[in-house]
C-alpha cells in the first residue's frame, strides 16, 4: 500500500457480510487467505490479543501490514473464492497441498451414433460416459491399447452417419485399427455391440471377455493355428493385467467413497486417501502437505479437502474423514454442487467404516516416517536451493523464477522460450514459446528484447528473471523493465568457455557459486531446461517448414493436401516410407495424387545409376584414364 494503513479505522469499516479476506505483509505479499460468514467478526479476532490463538496465527499476525477483503453473496461463494485465491497465490500461512497430481479419465461418447473412446483430463457435464479417475496415466494408455485390439472403434472426428462414404477410409482402417463405419463397412448394430463390450470392460465386467478369449484360444490350438492361439493368449494376459491395475468408477454408481486420514510431524503432513468403488478399495494415493508447527489435524484435513477436490475431476458420493472439520456443512454443499449430486461428509464412529479410517491413518504414519529423509532431500534441492540463491544475491521472498533463451540456426526461424520454476520446481503449465516476429537474422539481443516486451504485458509477474547469458542479456532485460515501469531483479546465468555454468551476473558484478551447492545445481537445471525447451520448439518448426518446402514443389499437392500430409507424418523420412495405398488413404487424397507424391519423393532413387551398369563403368574407366 502506498498510503498509511490505519488498522483501527479499517477494522471499523468491515461489513457484517460473508466474504474472503487477504492478509498482506510489508512487502505487499499475500501471506494468508481466509473466508468468513461475517467479515466484521472474523477479521477483528486476529487483532484482539493472544487469547487461545495458535503459534502459527500469532506469527502471521506479527507479519500483517494490511488486509483487504472481497464481499460475496453467500458463505458457499466465499468458500469457492477462497479455494481459487489459495491456488493462485499459495500464501505462506495457509496449509498447502504440495503435490500437483492430475488424474485422467476415459470418455465414451455414447451420445454419438458411432461412439468413440479416448482419454480426457477432466469430466464434463454432458451425455458421455466417464470412467475414472485413474491414478496412473500408463494404466489409461494400456487400457485404451487393449480395447483397440479387442473391440476396435473409430477415433476420427467425422460426423456419422452424415459423412458416410464422403471420403476415403483413414490410415487406421488399413492398419486394422478401425472397422471403417465411415464407409459403411460395419453396420450401426454391429458397431453398437463393440461399444457395449467396451462399456462392460470399463465397468469391470471382464469375466465374459476372459471366457471368450480362453475358448477361442483353445479352438485355435485344436485347429493347429498356433500363431492365432499365441496372439489370443497374449490378449488374455493383457486383459487380466489391465483388469487388475485399472482403478475405475462408473460415474452413474452410488457406492463410491473416499477415505481420508492424515499424519503430522512438525511442519510436514501426509494425507492418505483410499478410493472405494462399489464396496471395494480399488486404489490409494498419498499427498504431502506443508503446514506451520502446531497446526491442528482438523485444519490440515479441511485444507486438503478444499484444495484437492477443487482440482480433481471426480467427486465421490461419500467422504469419510478422521475427525470433524470446520465449515463441514458448507463444504458438503460445495462438493455436492461440484458433483451435481448429493455428497455426504462423515466421520465414522464405529464398525467397519471406522476401521477403514484407522487403516488410512496408519498408512499415512508409515509413509510419513518412510519419506522423511526423502522430504528433507527434496526440500534442500528445491526451496533450500532458492534460499541459497537469495543469500548470494542479497534478496528475499523469491518464489517464482522465470528463465529465457533464444534459439536459431543462422537466424532461421528464431524462437524464444520461457520456463518457470516455483519454489525450486519446474511449473510446466506456465512455460511459454515465442516465434520472433520483428527481428531478421541472428540477433539474440533484439530477439530477447521482443520476447520480454511481449511477456511483460501479462499479469503474474516473476519474483526474479534469470537470463541465459551475462552482461549483454541482463542489460537488455533491465532496459525492457525500465521502459515498462517495472522493478524486477534480473540475474544472468554465466557460462565458461566450455559452456558450463560458471556464476551469476547481478548488479554489474559476477558472483561465483560453489559448484557442489544445491543453489548451483538448481541454476544448472533452470539453464538446461530453458535451452532444451527452446531447441525442441525450434526443431519442431524447422522440421515442419522443411516438409512444407518439399511438399509445395509436388504437382497436385495444394495447401489442403499439404496440411493433411503434415498431420499424418511427423517428418520426411516417415513420409518416404509410406506406400501409395497408405498415402491414398489420407483424407483429401486419391490414388493418382498419392502416386504423384510417391514418385516425386523417390525420383532420386529411381534416377540413381545401377552400380553394375556397363555405361557407368565405362564412364568411370575413362575418368580414371583421364586422371
Amino acid at each position: 500500500m502506498n498510503q498509511v494503513f490505519d488498522l483501527e479505522e479499517e477494522l471499523k469499516k468491515l461489513p457484517a457480510r460473508p466474504g474472503v479476506y487477504l492478509m498482506h505483509n510489508s512487502l505487499d505479499e499475500i501471506i494468508y487467505v481466509g473466508k468468513a460468514v461475517r467479515l466484521k467478526n472474523r477479521v477483528r479476532q486476529y487483532f484482539q490479543g493472544p487469547g487461545r490463538k495458535s503459534v502459527k496465527i500469532l506469527k502471521m499476525v506479527e507479519n500483517i501490514a494490511w488486509f483487504e477483503y472481497i464481499v460475496t453473496d453467500s458463505e458457499l461463494e466465499a468458500l469457492m473464492l477462497e479455494c481459487n485465491l489459495i491456488k493462485e497465490y499459495r500464501p505462506r500461512y495457509n496449509t498447502m497441498l504440495t503435490d500437483d497430481k492430475g488424474y485422467p479419465y476415459i470418455r465414451v461418447t455414447i451420445e454419438e451414433e458411432f461412439p468413440r473412446v479416448f482419454k480426457v483430463n477432466q469430466m464434463k457435464k454432458d451425455r458421455s460416459r466417464y470412467f475414472g479417475p485413474y491414478t496412473s496415466h500408463s494404466a489409461v494408455k494400456d487400457t485404451l491399447e487393449l480395447l483397440q485390439k479387442l473391440f476396435p472403434l473409430r477415433s476420427c472426428r467425422r460426423v456419422l452417419p452424415r459423412d458416410i462414404g464422403k471420403e476415403r477410409p483413414c490410415l487406421n482402417y488399413h492398419m486394422g485399427r478401425c472397422p471403417a463405419p465411415c464407409q459403411g463397412f460395419m453396420s450401426r448394430e454391429e458397431y453398437g455391440k463393440n461399444v457395449e463390450q467396451v462399456l462392460r470392460f470399463l465397468s469391470g465386467d471382464t469375466k465374459e471377455i476372459i471366457r471368450d478369449l480362453q475358448k477361442r484360444m483353445q479352438e485355435a490350438s485344436a485347429d493347429l493355428n498356433f500363431e492365432e492361439a499365441i496372439r489370443l493368449r497374449d490378449l488374455l494376459d493383457s486383459v487380466k493385467q489391465v483388469a487388475e491395475k485399472q482403478k475405475i468408477t462408473d460415474t452413474g454408481g452410488n457406492f463410491d467413497r473416499d477415505v481420508v486420514a492424515c499424519a503430522i510431524d512438525g511442519t510436514e503432513a501426509i494425507v492418505q486417501v483410499f478410493f472405494m468403488r462399489d464396496g471395494k478399495m480399488l486404489g490409494r494415493d498419498h499427498f504431502h502437505m506443508e503446514c506451520e508447527e502446531g497446526t491442528a489435524r482438523a485444519e490440515i484435513l479441511e485444507n486438503f479437502v478444499k484444495q484437492f477436490y477443487s482440482g480433481t475431476p471426480f467427486i465421490p458420493g461419500e467422504l469419510f474423514l478422521q475427525e470433524e472439520i470446520g465449515d463441514q456443512l458448507v463444504i458438503q454443499s460445495w462438493l455436492s454442487e461440484l458433483r451435481g449430486h448429493k455428497v455426504s461428509v462423515l466421520v465414522p464412529k464405529r464398525g467397519e467404516k471406522e476401521r477403514m479410517v484407522e487403516l488410512a491413518e496408519k498408512n499415512a504414519e508409515i509413509l510419513l516416517h518412510r519419506d522423511r529423509d526423502k522430504i528433507l532431500r527434496e526440500e534442500q534441492r528445491t526451496r533450500g536451493a532458492v534460499s541459497e540463491i537469495e543469500s548470494l544475491l542479497g534478496l528475499s521472498g523469491i518464489r517464482r523464477m522465470e528463465a529465457y533463451d533464444i534459439s536459431n540456426i543462422s537466424g532461421f526461424e528464431s524462437v524464444g522460450s520461457m520456463v518457470v520454476f516455483e519454489d525450486g520446481k519446474p511449473k510446466k503449465n506456465d512455460y511459454r514459446k515465442f516465434r520472433i516476429r520483428t527481428v531478421s537474422g541472428p540477433d539474440d539481443y533484439a530477439s530477447m528484447e521482443e520476447v520480454l516486451s511481449r511477456r511483460l504485458t501479462h499479469e503474474k509477474l516473476p519474483d526474479i528473471i534469470m537470463m541465459d547469458g551475462g552482461k549483454g542479456q541482463v542489460h537488455v532485460a533491465e532496459r525492457v523493465l525500465r521502459d515498462s515501469g517495472l522493478s524486477i531483479p534480473v540475474c544472468g546465468m554465466v557460462k565458461d568457455d566450455r559452456h558450463n555454468t560458471r556464476g551469476l551476473y547481478y548488479h554489474d558484478t559476477e558472483i561465483p557459486i560453489d559448484r557442489h551447492s544445491e543453489g548451483f545445481h538448481l541454476i544448472t537445471r533452470i539453464q538446461d531446461e530453458a535451452h532444451r525447451f527452446a531447441i525442441t520448439y525450434h526443431r519442431g518448426l524447422h522440421t515442419k517448414n522443411s516438409i512444407k518446402s518439399v511438399l509445395s514443389e509436388i504437382p497436385g499437392v495444394g495447401p489442403a493436401r499439404e496440411k493433411a500430409l503434415i498431420r499424418t507424418f511427423s517428418d520426411m523420412d516417415e513420409l518416404k516410407k509410406a506406400s501409395v495405398s497408405e498415402i491414398a488413404a489420407i483424407d483429401g487424397f486419391n490414388r493418382p495424387a498419392a502416386e504423384k507424391v510417391y514418385t516425386y519423393l523417390h525420383r532420386e532413387e529411381e534416377n540413381r545409376p545401377d552400380p553394375g551398369d556397363p555405361e557407368r563403368l565405362e564412364k568411370g574407366e575413362k575418368r580414371e584414364n583421364a586422371d
